[in-house]
């Protein structure tokens, strides 16, 4: 072959050879790491997303909740964060502080205003921070009681109270007289959720002086926590940890207690691990609140009969020196979409951020969620520092304590507030430097 018509072909391959590569070259591959069975769930929506994008393709990384953490963490120090992220609410705090994650308002000005009504109040409300939005919530956990219809319509109630006042007798007469291995509620003393929601029930800041020292000697956290010791001292509730309810599914049939403060999770549990006979004698009910109007509820306004409870669940992310932010981006808009919440709710039942998406029939038939969507307009999160996680421990730790009469109220509280103010002892130093922590 002449070499004119050999150089000519070698340029011809060459060009084909490149043709062929190109789309390759084009597709963008977004990382994305979700925890526990979302990050197995999740993969079922993928294929829809790619079909709307060709050029981008998501892989999945599942990381178990127990090492989430410190794998992003350890992402972070190494710069190999992914370009998506799941991350528990009260994690934000923590990433937001690290400068791990990137702002989302510029993006957000492109949503209708619906869109970001359409999340709930108080959800949204702990994905900002400072008045800037850094993460879209995914899906929502809240706490509220489970209850045995049966045992409470024994007691002469038909419906369940929205007050502690008509919990409390309800809960002494399912309690009984001269029963010591038969108890009105279940509250695992190794758990902070219950007395912080009381806490916030009763209008208790938790800490003082911008997040700089724990307040929990206040007047509003000590009668919450002594109405929460009550129910143990007067043998409502039995005082025990989670590891020491052999099975607590068994032991609800059984009827060795009548009410558990839990989250959505236990949904599926309850229908799954409960025996068949019990399966019509159960139901959940939001929060009680307090029956004394010189107590806020709602922020101030007493026109929604549910107490507070927690604002919980978790989110989605992006990182801050990801080069595919733009990519992630669109991944996190389609995931944050009703229609993906509601089949997100289907395969996992985790339950929508997005208001709109409870109007799918799988989750609007849902009779045991209905309870849910109440108590999620009724929500107030935890102080948003990238401490909390740790202060909260330290609330168990001195809530157990009391519990088992180990201390003191009045001693638990003032350790509580010294362990949290050395907590709290950087925050306090980058404060006095100018510096936001």
């Amino acid at each position: 072959m002449p070499p004119p018509f050999r150089l000519l072909l070698a340029i011809l391959l060459a060009l084909g050879l490149s043709g062929c590569d190109s789309a390759t070259d084009r597709t963008i591959i977004v990382e994305f790491w979700a925890m526990g069975q979302e990050g197995e769930q999740v993969r079922a929506l993928l294929p829809a997303f790619e079909r709307r994008h060709p050029g981008i393709r998501v892989r999945v990384q599942q990381i178990p909740w127990s090492a989430a953490h410190e794998k992003l963490l350890t992402a972070y120090a190494g710069d190999a964060m992914p370009d998506a992220f799941q991350l528990g609410n009260t994690w934000i705090p923590e990433f937001v502080a690290l400068r791990a994650i990137e702002p989302l308002d510029e993006r957000l000005t492109a949503w209708p205003e619906a869109a970001l009504t359409d999340f709930f109040p108080g959800i949204l409300a702990t994905n900002r921070l400072d008045g800037r939005t850094y993460a879209l919530p995914w899906y929502v956990d809240t706490r509220l009681f489970f209850y045995r219809t049966d045992l409470l319509a024994a007691t002469g109630f038909t419906e369940p109270p929205n007050t502690w006042d008509g919990w409390l007798q309800a809960m002494s007469a399912l309690k009984g007289e001269g029963d010591s291995a038969r108890y009105a509620i279940l509250l695992p003393i190794n758990e902070w959720q219950l007395p912080v929601v009381l806490a916030l029930q009763r209008g208790a800041s938790l800490l003082r002086d911008r997040n700089q020292y724990g307040n929990f000697r206040e007047p509003a956290f000590r009668e919450a926590f002594a109405f929460y010791l009550q129910l143990f001292e007067r043998g409502l509730a039995p005082p025990v940890s989670n590891a020491q309810m052999a099975n607590l599914y068994q032991e609800f049939a059984k009827g060795t207690f009548a009410v558990y403060a839990s989250g959505p999770w236990n949904i599926g549990e309850f229908g799954r691990r409960l025996p068949a006979a019990v399966q019509e004698r159960w139901m959940t009910a939001p929060m009680p609140m307090f029956d004394d109007p010189s107590f806020p509820v709602l922020a101030g306004k007493r026109s929604v009969a549910v107490g507070t409870s927690l604002a919980g669940g978790a989110s989605l992310a992006l990182s801050r020196t990801s080069p595919r932010r733009e990519a992630a981006w669109k991944l996190l808009e389609f995931l944050a979409e009703p229609e993906q919440q509601a089949q997100f709710y289907r395969l996992t039942g985790d339950l929508p951020a997005r208001q709109s998406a409870w109007s799918d029939p799988a989750l609007a038939g849902n009779r045991y969620a209905r309870a849910f969507r109440q108590q999620l307009q009724n929500v107030r999160a935890t102080p948003p520092i990238p401490e909390w996680e740790r202060i909260a421990n330290r609330i168990a730790y001195y809530a157990e304590l009391a519990v088992r009469r180990e201390s003191s109220i009045d001693d638990a509280l003032a350790a509580l507030d010294r362990d949290v103010d050395r907590i709290l002892e950087k925050r306090r130093w980058l404060l006095a430097r100018g510096v936001t922590p």
